[in-house]
């Protein structure tokens, strides 16, 4: 006689069935069960997200102890001290900063190394656009000199693996290149930042990539045709393909804002024949004045003199400091006009926080959180370590 199973033996499959579907409801409950990580298994996270490698033991004991008696922050500025913080988490953080194509892959230079070195030695981040300040590599190492014609010296730093926590050295950067101290304007006139922003063009790419890097948004974002166009320059017409509707309702929403603020490079320009940031004060760089004919009516740029017209209308959000004019001469009071904003402070914890979470803040709790930090931030002297700290903390799972 011949049968399959269900016809020879109908109730022990169904007793099969009753048995797997039971295990199934009590894997799916033990599943749902959260699991609480003790303090080595948080210690060990909060780590690997913050330098990049498994902590030695001793190090391990010393943060699991830490984390265990009430000090997460504690733990998570033991991780700091770890070179791979440097090496490569925060070289990996602020690599995408400095050029166009925002890629990671990119040789170290003046801009990262700065940034780091900053980091290092809890520089207040808010004097990163402003700043007289250049880091180098010790002279001590051998390296290239410093020059504005190359990046030899970075990357010979690069090239022998040098550990930049212990390598970098702060300088002013008016020392070390041409330019005036009140010409000096942080990471903005680095030789990286102006190879890659004040490179040919009209000097508009240096302003948007300091928003994108530094302020978090695009210029898209933040278009407001609400504001006066008599700064926006010739070059820019004011019918494009013959329809000034397209001026009114889409150009102008970027350049009444952008040109006014821009206007504070009009002495800078990055000569690629010398390789060399250029510095003209009092002369305005002919780029500046390129396409006249596109709009003759337009603004003609005379000097350096810049003005913050987003401090009115739906941009004030931005939170511009209340105790600053909006207004000045040149890149570096620009640099701080930017660099005092809520929306500054707010970037770099937004970053941090993707860094160290692996993630970008996706949820109302995450959301309030960034603020929470960017008040911490703020109140710790723009120290971007605490940013480093809290983050790590708010994701290091139970």
């Amino acid at each position: 006689m011949t049968g399959t199973t269900r016809d020879i033996c109908p109730h022990r499959t169904k007793g099969l069935r009753k048995q797997t579907l039971a295990l199934n409801l009590l894997l799916s409950l033990i599943l749902s069960i959260p699991v609480l990580a003790g303090p080595r298994e948080q210690a060990k996270r909060l780590h690997d997200r913050i330098a990049g490698v498994p902590p030695s033991a001793a190090v391990l004991d010393q943060m699991a102890a830490d984390i265990a008696s009430g000090r997460p922050q504690q733990a998570a500025f033991t991780a700091m001290e770890n070179s791979a913080f440097y090496n490569v988490t925060l070289k990996n953080l602020v690599t995408p900063w400095t050029n166009e194509q925002q890629t990671v892959f990119a040789p170290l230079n003046d801009y990262t190394a700065t940034v780091i070195g900053m980091v290092r030695d809890d520089v207040p981040f808010n004097t990163l656009l402003s700043a007289d300040l250049l880091y180098t590599g010790n002279a001590s190492l051998g390296l290239p000199a410093y020059s504005m014609a190359n990046n030899n010296h970075y990357q010979a730093l690069e090239d022998q693996g040098v550990d930049l926590k212990s390598a970098l050295v702060a300088s002013r950067q008016s020392s070390l290149t041409s330019l005036p101290p009140a010409a000096t304007a942080g990471v903005m006139t680095s030789r990286a930042a102006a190879e890659a922003f004040f490179i040919d063009g009209t000097n508009r790419a240096m302003f948007r990539f300091t928003l994108l890097n530094h302020l978090c948004t695009d210029l898209e974002e933040i278009k407001d045709n609400s504001r006066a166009s008599d700064r926006v320059r010739q070059d820019v017409s004011r019918s494009p393909g013959g329809d000034s509707r397209i001026f009114l309702n889409s150009c102008a929403g970027c350049h009444t804002g952008m040109d006014p603020l821009t206007q504070a490079y009009a002495y800078y320009d990055f000569d690629e024949s010398s390789g060399q940031l250029q510095y003209t004060p009092g002369q305005v760089q002919p780029k500046y004045l390129i396409n006249a004919d596109n709009f003759r009516f337009g603004y003609v740029t005379t000097d350096d003199h810049w003005d913050n017209y987003w401090r009115q209308g739906p941009n004030a959000l931005l939170g511009w400091d209340s105790a600053r004019m909006g207004s000045g001469q040149g890149a570096k009071s620009m640099g701080v006009e930017l660099e005092n904003s809520r929306a500054f402070a707010r970037c770099q914890v937004k970053k941090v926080f993707q860094s160290v979470c692996l993630r970008p803040p996706g949820n109302s709790a995450d959301r309030n959180q960034v603020e929470t930090m960017t008040d911490a931030f703020i109140a710790a002297n723009f120290r971007l370590k605490q940013v480093f700290a809290d983050s790590a903390v708010y994701c290091m799972g139970p």
